[in-house]
């Protein structure tokens, strides 16, 4: 184990975060006032890894885990290429846990995802409503806070200034639309952004309470502008499945996972139901093996089908056929 790294893979929670060196110039955010955060463990990531010790279902090597926290140290974002079951989500959750970070951040990214999606929504409708609603009951204008429309979506979220990171998971980067790369780039650079709303009312107030993602409690935005202290973790997935600008893949750290073998996937079967529900799925797990090598098939159909094996007390025949029918190749057919 090497003595500089933060994030170390073993699992149990611990505050190496605050033996961070201070970041480059390039890299060094001023964001103010700090927002206050709750670091208590998060829930899901419990739900997520079903696991005490995280290391013993990601199995990171050592040249992982230096990819790993050059990225935290460099406020780099972290691009993790892999199939799916390799774990790329999985380590947004586990470096959260190990490091106390709380809640992590979580966007799901589709085709039709836009970066003003990922800062911050602004229901126009909603306050519309509530305007002419006023009006009609004769209250005169509305007298709500346009904070109460406007929301920090999960990018957003992670930019506020605190003063420790957040860790944020961009999921599936790769089915983004083609512009949404170079789009991020900018606040991954900046650490900053807007709200066009907001900007525009600099004059009538400075100071304006917005919802968060991941939190109950708004949080007060001066002058329209968000930007960072501490940059957050970021983790981005991607299957492969599609060639980033250059640009973009020289702002972040990349590191490929592969998938897991025979001994692994007993060590996820174990974390996840038990070790000697483990010990006893042998078969399911060369037949996953089996499978995966003639299509693509994700982990957690492993763990479907040994769960409902086990549930069911099945024999040797019906595991079998539960074999064919869970863990069918996730390829088109052609």
């Amino acid at each position: 184990m090497a003595d500089w790294w933060i994030f170390k893979g073993e699992g149990a929670p611990h505050n190496g975060i605050a033996a961070l060196p201070e970041p480059m110039r390039s890299r060094a955010f001023d964001g103010a006032p700090l927002v206050p955060a709750q670091w208590a463990e998060d829930r899901s990531a419990r739900a997520h890894l079903g696991i005490v010790d995280v290391h013993e279902s990601l199995l990171l090597s050592e040249t992982d885990l230096d990819l790993i926290n050059a990225a935290i140290y460099w406020r780099r974002p972290l691009l993790v290429t892999g199939k799916p079951g390799s774990g790329k989500s999985s380590l947004a959750y586990a470096i959260a846990r190990e490091l106390s970070l709380g809640t992590v951040l979580q966007w799901g990214i589709t085709s039709r995802s836009t970066l003003r999606e990922g800062l911050y929504s602004y229901d126009a409708l909603a306050r519309l409503e509530e305007t002419n609603l006023r009006r009609l009951e004769e209250r005169g204008p509305a007298a709500s806070n346009i904070g109460d429309y406007i929301r920090l979506g999960p990018l957003g979220s992670a930019l506020l200034p605190h003063d420790r990171p957040r860790v944020l998971l961009i999921d599936e980067i790769d089915k983004s639309d083609i512009d949404l790369p170079n789009d991020l780039l900018h606040a991954f650079e900046d650490g900053e952004f807007e709200i066009e709303e907001l900007v525009r009312l600099r004059d009538a107030g400075s100071l304006v309470p917005v919802g968060v993602t991941g939190g109950t409690q708004p949080v007060d935005v001066v002058a329209g502008r968000v930007r960072c202290s501490a940059f957050p973790i970021v983790v981005l997935t991607d299957n492969g499945e599609r060639e980033f600008p250059a640009a973009f893949l020289r702002r972040c750290v990349r590191l490929r996972l592969e998938e897991p073998g025979a001994e692994r996937l007993a060590r996820i079967v174990a974390a996840h139901l038990g070790a000697d529900v483990a010990d006893a799925s042998r078969d399911l797990i060369e037949a996953f093996l089996h499978k995966r090598s003639e299509g693509t098939v994700a982990t957690d159909q492993l763990l479907g089908a040994v769960y409902l094996a086990s549930a069911a007390a099945l024999g040797t025949g019906d595991r079998e056929e539960l074999a064919d029918l869970i863990l069918a190749p996730l390829d088109p057919v052609r």
